[in-house]
């Protein structure tokens, strides 16, 4: 709706985690040559128990191949439910904080913000409570387009 001349690829692959995000990315690189990545992987890499650091290893090769590939590079962090423990939470939502930081690529902390943690949840999910539903979009893209919108502009 605004006009923004952009060629969007979705390279994503359901299920993927941040190794199988990392080991296409040269590939997808090479052959689209973008001038913005976004990363908005991790979460399955929570669901499955892999280490953080192998998670955190992972986004930051991304970030800076992309990088070195002259695009600039969104990360988009997510969080894990309660059930993981606050100790795992915390340093897990680090992670993205970290990558970020280290490799001064633009941030959203949070993608499913005030849809995971909004006061009826529930009702935002497929039956896995994992998976958002359609309605869901429109918070999403709130949480997302105010910082891709200014790497776009």
């Amino acid at each position: 709706s605004e006009k923004i001349p952009a060629t969007v690829v979705n390279a994503s692959i359901s299920g993927d985690t941040t190794a199988g995000g990392r080991s296409r990315l040269a590939a997808l690189l090479q052959t689209h040559q973008p001038t913005l990545v976004i990363i908005e992987l991790g979460g399955n890499d929570a669901l499955r128990g892999l280490p953080l650091q192998m998670t955190q290893d992972n986004l930051q090769a991304m970030a800076r191949a992309a990088q070195a590939a002259g695009a600039k590079v969104l990360l988009v962090g997510m969080e894990v439910p309660p059930n993981y423990g606050q100790d795992y939470a915390k340093r897990f939502t680090a992670t993205f904080a970290m990558v970020a930081h280290d490799t001064r690529a633009a941030l959203v902390p949070f993608l499913l913000k005030n849809v995971a943690d909004g006061p009826d949840a529930t009702r935002l999910f497929q039956n896995d409570r994992i998976h958002p539903l359609e309605a869901a979009h429109p918070l999403i893209l709130n949480n997302v387009w105010p910082t891709l919108k200014k790497m776009l502009t």
